[in-house]
């Protein structure tokens, strides 16, 4: 059967592919707001709950997923920064703390729908004016959820993580493939 996968992220579109060659990635066009109330460490999973019956309805006979990162600190979700003083304003914020990025997956195969989130946890060291001012100045953190990438420059920023390094990245791969193990 074949695999769909509901993004647009090159990088998650990367990943998928230590699990399986065969597959096909796809944009989705959904409204991704979320309704008022929204516990910031469920948004991925709904986001990617959307996603997935998007594209479920376009590819019927397909195995779909759906997948949405976010990064949170207290409480608080730090999405794409649209501009540079965005960017400065969250990165200054994660500085010195510890942070959780959620990835939330959801696999439609067959009528059957199953969703769960994955939870790294995430530590900056304590960073200077100029190295936040430096990092601002790149062209990585302005398509990243929490305005930072620990594949690239991003991980000089870290002092540790807790958990799957790939979820940070945009996709649990472990976690992902077992699930689609017990789907297939």
């Amino acid at each position: 059967m074949k695999i769909i996968l509901a993004s647009a992220s090159p990088r998650r579109r990367e990943l998928m592919r230590y699990i399986t060659e065969d597959f096909v990635a796809v944009s989705t066009d959904c409204d991704e707001t979320l309704p008022n109330g929204t516990e910031p460490s469920k948004a991925s999973e709904y986001l990617a709950i959307l996603k997935a019956r998007a594209a479920a309805e376009k590819y019927p006979d397909c195995i779909v997923i759906g997948c949405d990162t976010t990064v949170i600190l207290d409480k608080e979700i730090l999405g794409k920064p649209k501009d540079r003083a965005q960017c400065v304003a969250d990165i200054s914020k994660l500085s010195g703390k510890t942070h959780q990025v959620i990835t939330g997956c959801c696999i439609i195969s067959g009528g059957s729908e199953t969703s769960f989130s994955e939870v790294t946890d995430v530590t900056f060291r304590k960073l200077s004016t100029n190295e936040v001012e430096a990092y601002a100045a790149t062209d990585e953190p302005y398509d990243k959820a929490g305005g930072y990438g620990i594949q690239g420059l991003g991980s000089t920023l870290i002092s540790h993580i807790e958990g799957d390094f790939f979820n940070v990245v945009g996709l649990p791969v472990g976690r992902l493939f077992n699930e689609l193990k017990r789907v297939l």
